[in-house]
């Protein structure tokens, strides 16, 4: 009886040797991982067999036995190892969101009519991590299909972000480098799937202004249930404070880190709550130590506060925010430099707000309106518009967008720009 037990123990081990994927093979993780689980099992079964020949008198197949079980786990043992340790394109990562908008507008004025199709942007994301807390992040961008030697070219390619980040800890991170300014809603998540409107709402393009990036540095810490910290120091707006027309523009100030003055830099901070489920409520501050990177001009420090509100619950969503720069602003400067006293008004103090109530009936269709009031600097910039349309995600990351908007310019110098028309979209992210 002990010689069949013998033979047929032998027979097992030799099988289970030779059952093991060849150095040639490459099994996926997960099949690795299910030999590793089937092996271990039928080690467990041959040391059990083994116990029972060392209680018993010493048999010449147990060395045999033992070499054998010794040496299948050390293939075991590799095979772990292959499974733990990643390639370099288990490091990387890739994505990326687009857009086409076809806008029909029609102006009281005929001239400022708009009927264009637009490859408005496409952006390709990368990424790598070096280790579980070191990584890299980049964007890169694509603004209206092509760019040409021509000064008239349509288009731009642009980095978006491109930083490196550390996590000190669970709760705490630093990065360096361009990053999204934390400010607004739409500042730091502006996929097209994500939000509702063919264009991005106009506050968070006057007044924020989105895309709005930064070369810097940034802390962020985590704490309590559901708060965030951002605080960042990084290079400020230089907004041109001489040219009539122009004059105190905020979005024409973004340096985009390109060749950037830094000579007086401008720090935000951002504090974000999001601890209840479909809701975030946040608010930042962001100070400008020369908001025109000039010495003896009319434009000195500038400050800006915001604060927004995101709430979905259920089929119902609701979005908010106000915005609100104040700048320090030489009046005789500004006088002799032939910019009225009327846009120096309107120069000191540029705001923004907006209300978006929508409601999601369906899994695939929602629908919004929105009204916002812009009070920038430029005449142009000074208007109120009410929105509706409707969104419908055929997939999660794609969206077909329709919207319809009626504008209407506060001051008359400009009510040529009244208008309304609609918009449709096709957005998409990866």
């Amino acid at each position: 009886m002990k010689f069949v037990q013998k033979t047929c123990l032998s027979a097992a081990a030799a099988l289970l040797v030779c059952s093991l994927p060849t150095q040639a093979a490459t099994p996926s993780n997960e099949e690795l991982y299910r030999i590793i689980q089937q092996q271990n099992q039928r080690i467990g079964s041959l040391e059990n067999e083994l116990r029972k020949e060392r209680g018993a008198a010493a048999a010449p197949n147990q060395q045999v036995l033992e070499s054998k079980v010794k040496a299948q786990q050390e293939q075991i043992n590799a095979l772990a190892d292959r499974q733990e340790a990643p390639s370099k394109l288990d490091k990387v990562s890739i994505g990326g969101y687009g857009e086409l908008h076809y806008n029909n507008l029609d102006a009281d004025d005929r001239d400022n009519d708009l009927d264009q199709l637009d490859i408005h942007r496409f952006v390709l994301f990368f990424g790598y991590d070096w280790t579980e807390n070191l990584r890299f992040y980049s964007e890169l961008e694509i603004e209206h299909a092509f760019i040409s030697g021509d000064d008239d070219s349509p288009g731009a390619v642009e980095l978006e972000q491109v930083y490196l980040q550390y996590d000190l800890n669970r709760s705490t991170s630093i990065l360096g480098g361009q990053f999204l300014a934390p400010l607004g809603i739409l500042n730091e998540t502006h996929e097209p799937p994500t939000f509702y409107g063919v264009e991005r709402n106009d506050v968070e393009n006057v007044i924020i202004p989105s895309t709005y990036r930064v070369g810097g540095a940034q802390l962020t810490h985590r704490f309590g249930q559901g708060f965030q910290v951002d605080l960042s120091v990084h290079e400020g707006l230089k907004i041109d404070a001489e040219n009539p027309g122009d004059a105190f523009r905020i979005r024409g100030g973004r340096q985009s880190t390109a060749k950037a003055a830094a000579n007086d830099p401008a720090y935000s901070v951002r504090l974000k709550y999001s601890g209840i489920p479909g809701v975030e409520l946040g608010g930042a501050v962001q100070y400008e130590t020369d908001a025109s990177q000039a010495n003896n001009d009319a434009l000195e420090n500038g400050l800006l506060w915001e604060v927004h509100s995101v709430i979905n619950r259920g089929i119902f969503g609701f979005r908010a925010l106000y915005a609100e720069w104040n700048f320090d602003i030489n009046d005789d400067r500004a006088l002799a430099n032939g910019i009225s006293a009327a846009q120096i008004s309107r120069g000191e103090k540029q705001t923004g707000w907006y209300v978006e109530p929508s409601i999601k009936p369906f899994e695939k269709v929602g629908f919004y309106t929105r009204y916002e009031d812009v009070e920038g600097a430029r005449e142009s910039d000074v208007f109120d518009q009410w929105e509706l349309g409707l969104n419908f995600w055929p997939h999660p990351d794609v969206v077909l967008k329709f919207d319809y908007r009626f504008r209407d310019q506060s001051l008359a110098s400009q009510s040529g720009r009244d208008f309304d028309g609609f918009d449709l979209g096709l957005g998409y992210q990866f």
